[in-house]
């Protein structure tokens, strides 16, 4: 994953724990649900596009 060893994955866990402690779950379902927003528009544009093109 990225060249990344299990060591080093650790380590920014770690480092990611201690940062943002309780509010790591909240930034991680939100971060899910941009992600989930971004490809759902991304799917309309992507039909926008091919419908044009037919």
């Amino acid at each position: 994953m990225f060249g990344l060893g299990m060591a080093e994955i650790l380590v920014i866990c770690a480092i990611g724990l201690l940062l943002f402690g309780n509010k790591l779950p909240s930034l991680a379902r939100s971060l899910g649900k941009s992600l989930v927003e971004f490809r759902k528009e991304f799917k309309g544009i992507e039909e926008d596009v091919r419908g044009s093109v037919r």
